[in-house]
C-alpha cells in the first residue's frame, strides 16, 4: 500500500508540474523567443555576441530565476487578494518586507508542505506492516506539519521583533527627551538617535524620517510608523507626539511625560512577569525535581520495609 501511495504522489506531482509548464511557461517562452529574435541585432557579429552573453550567464539566472518568477506571477493571479494582503501585513510586521515577498513566502510554504509529505511517503514505503489508511494519515499529517512550520516561523519572528521594540522603546524615549531638552528639534533628535543606535525600532524611526524627507507630513509618517509596528506603546507615543504638534504644546514636556509613562509600564510588565514565574516553575518542579526527591527520601524507607518483611517471612 505504501508503494501505491508513493506512486500516486509522484504521479500527481509530475502531472501538476507538467500541466504548469505546458500551460504557463511554454507559451510565454515561445513569445519571448520571438520577441528576442525581432530585437536581436542585424549583424552576425553582434548576434553571436548576444548569444554568447546569454550562454555565459549562470544557470540560476538562465533557468531557475525565470522559473520562480513565472511561479510568482501564477500565484499572484490565483491567490485571493485577502490572503495576499494578510501575508504582506504579517511579513511587514516581521520586518522582512524588503527581504521577502509574499510570492517567495508562498513558494517556500508549498515546498515545505510537499517536501514533508514526500518524506513521510518514502518513510511509509520503507516501513513494513503499514496499510493504506495509516500511510495516507501519515502523509496528511506531514502535509499539515509542513504547511504550519513556515507560518509558525513567521509568527516567531513577529513576536521576537515585538519584544525587541518594547525593550528598546524606553531607552529611545529617554534619548529623545535629552536631545530635545538640549535644543534639537524632534526630527533632529530622532536622526541623532537613529545614527547612534541599532535595532528594529531604530529601523522604523529611520523609515519615518525618510518619509518626512520625501515630502510626507510628520503626522502621516508617525501614523504609518505606528501601523507598521502594531504595538500599543508605540501607538501611544506617536499619538502623543502628533497631538503635541497639533496643539503647540512643548515637545520636551510631552517626551518627558511619555518617557515616565513608558518606564512605569515597563516596570509593571516586569512585576507581572515576576509574579508569573512561580506558576511557570511548577511544571519543571513536578516533572524533574519531585521524582528525584521522592527517590532520595522514600527509596531507603522502601528498602528497609522490604528487608523487614523478608526477615519476618523467614
Amino acid at each position: 500500500m505504501a508503494l501505491w501511495i508513493a506512486l500516486a504522489s509522484g504521479f500527481f506531482l509530475f502531472l501538476f508540474f507538467y500541466l504548469f509548464v505546458i500551460t504557463k511557461i511554454a507559451p510565454k517562452t515561445q513569445v519571448k523567443e520571438r520577441v528576442q529574435r525581432l530585437r536581436r541585432p542585424a549583424t552576425l557579429v553582434e548576434q553571436v555576441r548576444f548569444e554568447s552573453e546569454n550562454l555565459n550567464k549562470p544557470f540560476t539566472e538562465r533557468i531557475i530565476l525565470p522559473f520562480f518568477h513565472q511561479i510568482e506571477n501564477w500565484m499572484i493571479r490565483l491567490a485571493p487578494s485577502r490572503i495576499y494582503e494578510m501575508l504582506a501585513d504579517r511579513i511587514m510586521r516581521a520586518g522582512k518586507q524588503y527581504i521577502w515577498s509574499v510570492n517567495v513566502f508562498v513558494c517556500f510554504w508549498m515546498i515545505s508542505s510537499v517536501a514533508f509529505m514526500v518524506v513521510m511517503v518514502f518513510f511509509a514505503f520503507y516501513v513494513k506492516h503499514m496499510d493504506f489508511i495509516q500511510g495516507f494519515a501519515l502523509a496528511l499529517c506531514a502535509l499539515i506539519l509542513g504547511a504550519a512550520l513556515p507560518v509558525v516561523f513567521l509568527d516567531s519572528l513577529i513576536a521576537k521583533r515585538r519584544k525587541s521594540i518594547l525593550r528598546q522603546l524606553p531607552e529611545v524615549l529617554d534619548l529623545l527627551c535629552v536631545s530635545v531638552q538640549a535644543g534639537l528639534s524632534f526630527d533632529g533628535a530622532m536622526a541623532k538617535v537613529a545614527d547612534k543606535m541599532k535595532g528594529p525600532l531604530i529601523d522604523e524611526c529611520t523609515k519615518m524620517l525618510r518619509d518626512i524627507r520625501m515630502g510626507m507630513t510628520r503626522r502621516q509618517a508617525l501614523t504609518n510608523m505606528a501601523e507598521r509596528c502594531r504595538i500599543q506603546e508605540v501607538h501611544l507615543f506617536t499619538a502623543a507626539v502628533v497631538q503635541s504638534d497639533r496643539l503647540g504644546v512643548s515637545m520636551a514636556k510631552t517626551l518627558v511625560v511619555q518617557s515616565e509613562n513608558m518606564r512605569e509600564r515597563r516596570r509593571q510588565t516586569v512585576k507581572e512577569q515576576a509574579l508569573k514565574a512561580p506558576v511557570k516553575m511548577l511544571f519543571p518542579l513536578a516533572v524533574f525535581i519531585f521524582p528525584a526527591l521522592f527517590v532520595v527520601v522514600l527509596l531507603p524507607t522502601v528498602f528497609s520495609i522490604l528487608r523487614n518483611l523478608g526477615s519476618i517471612g523467614k
